[in-house]
């Protein structure tokens, strides 16, 4: 059974492993939309503190890590090239990533779910996310799952694909 629990102070270095594992899969993917300056330990840290960190597990295993922040991300009120489908809050998925032995098992559809789970127990029915430009493996899996390629967003300095859906 697979569930999203929050991660806990002590579990950065866990967080950090899936991400750095989630860095690695990228490099040789052939593109690099993670850097060692993000996302980095504060990040993560931060996401922790705030209560924003989730864990996928199956049973006890950890296999993913998902920020669902609930505060908005002021990059997106900056869309060009298209535009949202509404203007209602949002929760947003930040820093997803899943370690190798989560990888290719369609555990992103299952993070979402989880995610959509969580923020409708918040009254929130609408997600919204970005991927990198190259990251062509990410924007498939959104599109799978029923997110909408929105238009482009800077984040972070650079221009990223903006994605929603109603959930």
């Amino acid at each position: 059974m697979f569930t999203l629990t929050k991660a806990m102070p002590g579990d950065e270095a866990l967080c950090m492993e899936i991400i750095a594992d989630g860095r690695q899969f990228q490099q040789e993917q052939g593109f690099v939309q993670w850097t060692e300056a993000y996302p980095a330990l504060p990040d993560i840290a931060e996401d922790i503190k705030t209560h924003r960190a989730y864990l996928l597990r199956e049973d006890s295993e950890v296999l993913g890590y998902l920020c669902l922040d609930f505060d908005g991300e002021p990059a997106y009120d900056a869309i060009t090239g298209g535009s949202w489908l509404c203007d209602e809050p949002y929760a947003v998925l930040r820093r997803l990533a899943l370690n190798a032995r989560g990888r290719g098992r369609g555990l992103t559809g299952v993070l979402f779910d989880l995610a959509a789970e969580r923020s409708r127990e918040r009254g929130i029915t609408y997600l919204r996310l970005n991927t990198g430009l190259q990251n062509s493996r990410m924007q498939h899996i959104l599109e799978k799952n029923g997110f909408t390629r929105r238009g482009i967003i800077v984040f972070k300095g650079s221009q990223k694909y903006a994605y929603d859906k109603r959930i």
